[in-house]
């Protein structure tokens, strides 16, 4: 009568023994990984910021580029036509 006992609490001490390893193992791993990302995350955190300061400085000269651009055509661009040059005497004729 007592091997069934033993068998069955050792049946049931493997089963609970198997969760809670089971579980363990995959909070450790959880916990490096978690160490692993908050170590690179200050150095993730300034390429981030580099970045959007190269971004922001490319897209702000484009924007001055255009402007000028703008402005530019809007100075020098006229819906009359240009002057047509005038005859001029030539060193044969004398003036009357």
């Amino acid at each position: 009568m007592e091997r069934p006992l033993i068998t069955v609490l050792l049946l049931v001490g493997l089963i609970i023994g198997s969760g809670v390893g089971s579980s363990y193992a995959r909070a450790r791993r959880g916990w490096n990984d978690y160490q692993t990302a908050k170590k690179t995350v200050p150095g993730a955190r300034r390429a981030a910021w580099m970045l959007i300061k190269v971004v922001t400085t490319k897209v702000g000269i484009l924007a001055l580029l255009l402007i000028g651009a703008v402005a530019y055509a809007a100075a020098g661009g006229s819906d009359e036509p240009a002057p047509q040059p005038t005859p001029s005497s030539s060193a044969d004729e004398r003036p009357r």
